[in-house]
């Protein structure tokens, strides 16, 4: 374990080129958190040893997809879906709490406000900048409602193939898909536990620096690794504080956004209320880097972190599950093909 910790305070100049969001340990403890969060009326098959180890290796993923070339980067697999600049919305004259949940429409009236207030905004280096992703703030909320539909959209089908005759071959595809979907919508859960995803201050302090917080590039790295690596922090020991979760209860919103979308970035504007804690704890020497010892109050908040995104996992699971829609094109379909295979139609059926 020293050996360990040791090599994460020396290399942590590969992490920091790597650029992993909350380390692979992080990811898989924040997934491992979740699952003890769960209630007994989730869906068994997906708290199966082998369907939670499959969710906690996939919980990993996201990181994968960027790092391969850098168009991908800026689609599906974006680097930008893993954090959301607060500080950028309000330069470019937006109220995060109004802002649109497609992300499209988002896209319209940030790079618009962006233009009107492109004084307010740091130059970009082109050579800094192969992935054009220095543009924007993030997309972090709407990976996580898109992600959050993607999942319940599974568990609809799955209820269809399970209740309206589906073969066993198709039921089994259908949680294969839900697994998939509940490991991805776990990463980008998990990197906004990290408040260190949710600020234009994600790597160092930039800009004016009243209180004299460090501007350390490896700060970032160190977070997301380095301190847990030296701390100790294991999931095992976070299990047994996690509590039962319930369902989310998803209000209609009077401005039409998605209810889910509003969870979310009310999620990420709580986290963001960490960053400054967060810098002050590293003035004060308490988060182990260099020569400094972990302090107490620093491990609680890094522990407390982990397990808000485990529980905000395990929340979003449930609610996926228990306000998954009817998909009533496919039990229509099924229901055809058990009628002409002269099955007796389920709804007749004592």
């Amino acid at each position: 374990m020293r050996l360990r910790a040791l090599l994460l305070v020396t290399l942590w100049p590969a992490f920091a080129s790597i650029g992993f969001g909350w380390g692979f340990e992080a990811h898989q403890t924040v997934t491992r958190i979740a699952f003890a969060s769960l209630p007994e009326d989730f869906p068994a098959f997906a708290r199966s040893a082998a369907a939670s180890e499959r969710v906690v290796y996939l919980a990993n993923i996201p990181d994968r997809w960027r790092n391969v070339d850098p168009w991908l980067k800026q689609s599906g697999g974006s680097w930008s879906d893993h954090f959301l600049d607060i500080e950028h919305l309000a330069q470019a004259g937006l109220d995060a709490k109004k802002v649109p949940s497609l992300r499209y429409n988002f896209i319209l009236i940030y790079a618009a406000g962006h233009v009107a207030n492109s004084e307010k905004f740091p130059s970009i280096d082109p050579k800094k900048n192969a992935d054009h992703t220095q543009e924007w703030p993030g997309f972090a909320p709407w990976a996580i409602a898109e992600n959050f539909a993607k999942l319940r959209s599974a568990f609809s089908y799955l209820k269809a193939f399970r209740e309206v005759g589906g073969t066993p071959e198709e039921i089994a595809n259908a949680e294969a898909d839900a697994i998939y979907a509940m490991g991805v919508l776990s990463h980008y859960i998990g990197d906004c536990s990290q408040p260190l995803h949710t600020t234009h201050h994600h790597n160092g302090w930039i800009g004016e620096n009243p209180n004299g917080y460090t501007v350390w590039p490896g700060f970032h790295s160190w977070i997301d690794s380095g301190f847990l690596g030296k701390a100790g922090v294991k999931a095992e020991d976070l299990l047994p504080r996690a509590t039962k979760v319930q369902a989310l209860t998803l209000t209609p919103q009077k401005d039409g956004r998605d209810p889910f979308f509003v969870v979310a970035m009310d999620y990420i504007l709580e986290q963001h209320t960490q960053v400054e804690p967060l810098y002050k704890l590293e003035k004060a020497g308490q988060l182990g880097n260099g020569q400094n010892s972990i302090g107490p109050e620093a491990r609680t908040l890094m522990e407390s972190q982990l397990l808000k995104g485990g529980q905000m996992l395990a929340r979003a699971w449930l609610t996926a599950w228990h306000s998954a829609p009817v998909d009533t094109y496919l039990r229509t379909q099924l229901g055809k093909r058990r009628e002409a295979a002269g099955a007796e139609p389920a709804a007749k059926k004592q």
